[in-house]
């Protein structure tokens, strides 16, 4: 008679994803047993608070979500400041760079992603040109904030607004550099980019659109310009990039695990190869609502990839089936990102009003006649029910009930 023995997990990452999925095969099954990686010196934190603590509005220890403490009441081996080299999948083992070797049952891939730097003349050498990924990121932009008076931003995605607006809260006066014609280009129209501009001047910001920062000038490793791609000249003592990531998931080499920009998984979060899963940012998912694979970095996302991992890791069959949905502090007001919100996408028909003197901005996706995104300026009042429409397939033929979605508050 064969022994049972105790299932054996090995979870890489400890942001959201990997600690939800550690957390809810530890509720599921008391006696297995629970690795969790992380590169970082810290437990789960929470990233979205990441630019309110830039800005001085929250404080480091409400960043904080687990201690080392639950960790260990969970009894989850948490393993800081440690890097996963190699995957033997034919094995089932997992090597780090401390010379440690983890077998596993199953295996989840929760590394997220890299922040690409800035890669520049004048760089190297130079201190105080930031990320803005990690809480030590975070940490170091601070105390250069503290002791500077002007700062450049390159990026038009979220992290190069939340840069923009951590550093404008602080006083310093900002020049925002934008390579396309707009912020969030992939998801504004024309309309929703010039009120996002029209609001990022009202509180002191300079935008720049079609420039990107082609050299640093800098003095004994300090920043004091920024050269555009065009030649004009800005002055800098900090510099910040949201410059896109790279999903980290090179450790995976030799392992046949499909990866393309991001590892492969069905909806199901399993990989091609037997037992290994991936959850979060890393993920290139296929997403049953929209019938097709993608990544998604958000949290909300990471967190519900993270439980239905686990439910499978441990032998269920749970498709992951959402509304991925992203709401940040946009200046003195709010933009909510939900579903599918592709404005350069043929597939898609939209919907769209905006108030100028309201600053309010609805943008509503159609996919054949349903709903599957939306992008709200302004009030997120409705945004809860607008995620409900989309999950429910509901579908909305006539112009006249699509002008109506508008109007849900």
């Amino acid at each position: 008679m064969a022994v049972q023995t105790d299932k054996r997990y090995v979870i890489v990452g400890n942001g959201i994803a990997g600690t939800t999925a550690a957390q809810t095969l530890r509720k599921n099954d008391p006696n297995c047993s629970i690795i969790l990686i992380t590169d970082e010196p810290y437990p789960l934190y929470n990233r979205v608070a990441l630019p309110r603590f830039l800005q001085g509005v929250l404080a480091e220890q409400k960043v904080m979500i687990r201690t080392f403490e639950w960790h260990e009441q969970q009894n989850i081996r948490l393993l800081t400041e440690t890097v996963v080299t190699r995957v033997d999948a034919e094995e089932r083992v997992v090597y780090t760079n401390r010379g440690q070797v983890f077998p596993y049952d199953a295996l989840l891939v929760a590394t997220g992603g890299r922040a690409n730097p800035l890669r520049v003349p004048g760089v190297e050498g130079t201190r105080f040109i930031f990320n803005f990924v990690t809480l030590d990121d975070t940490k170091a932009i601070i105390a250069r904030a503290l002791e500077s008076r002007a700062a450049v931003t390159s990026g038009g995605s979220f992290i190069g607004y939340e840069l923009t607006e951590g550093f404008n809260v602080r006083k310093l006066h900002v020049t925002w550099l934008i390579r396309g014609p707009r912020w969030l280009r992939n998801i504004l129209d024309e309309e929703g980019g010039e009120l996002v501009d029209r609001i990022a001047r009202s509180h002191g910001v300079d935008v720049v659109y079609g420039e990107e920062i082609k050299e640093v000038i800098a003095a004994d490793g300090v920043p004091k310009q920024v050269v555009t791609t065009h030649g004009k000249i800005f002055e800098a003592d900090v510099i910040g990039v949201g410059l896109g990531l790279t999903l980290s998931h090179s450790y995976l080499e030799g392992t046949g695990v499909e990866r393309r920009y991001g590892v492969v998984t069905n909806e199901y979060m399993e990989t091609n190869v037997p037992g290994i899963y991936a959850a979060g940012d890393v993920a290139e998912f296929y997403d049953p609502v929209i019938s097709r694979h993608h990544t998604m970095g958000t949290w909300d996302n990471a967190l519900a990839h993270g439980r239905v991992a686990a439910i499978n890791m441990a032998g269920g069959h749970e498709p992951y089936v959402d509304v991925p949905t992203y709401t940040s502090p946009l200046f003195d007001t709010t933009i909510a990102v939900m579903g599918i919100a592709e404005v350069n996408n043929p597939e898609l028909t939209s919907v769209t009003r905006i108030h100028w003197e309201e600053r309010a901005y609805r943008k509503l996706f159609f996919l054949g006649n349903r709903i599957v995104g939306a992008v709200f300026i302004g009030t997120p009042k409705g945004r809860k029910k607008m995620v409900d429409i989309i999950k429910s397939g509901q579908e909305f033929p006539t112009p006249a009930d699509r002008e109506a979605l508008l109007d849900i508050r």
